[in-house]
């Protein structure tokens, strides 16, 4: 059986992905011209949703690092310090 911390992280990875898939499906359907082409903005729509899925990447990393960091593992010493 899987950890804890280890499902949680799937969870949280899945979630993410299926989010960003989840937007660039809705720019795609939303931003299609007539040719059935992506249009301009919808191009700039897109590159602005992958650089807002590695900043949302980026905070979640971050996020579960400190939720599921644990004391015990010899990360910090007794005052809090890392080792």
């Amino acid at each position: 059986m899987l950890e804890r911390e280890r499902i949680i992280e799937i969870v949280v990875a899945v979630s993410s992905v299926l989010l960003m898939i989840g937007v660039m499906i809705g720019i795609g359907t939303n931003y299609v011209g007539e040719n059935g082409y992506l249009t301009e903005e919808g191009g700039t729509m897109l590159v602005g949703s992958i650089i807002g899925f590695i900043v949302l990447l980026t905070l979640v990393g971050v996020g579960l690092a400190f939720a599921l960091n644990d004391p015990e593992a010899g990360l910090e010493d007794a005052e809090g310090q890392t080792a």
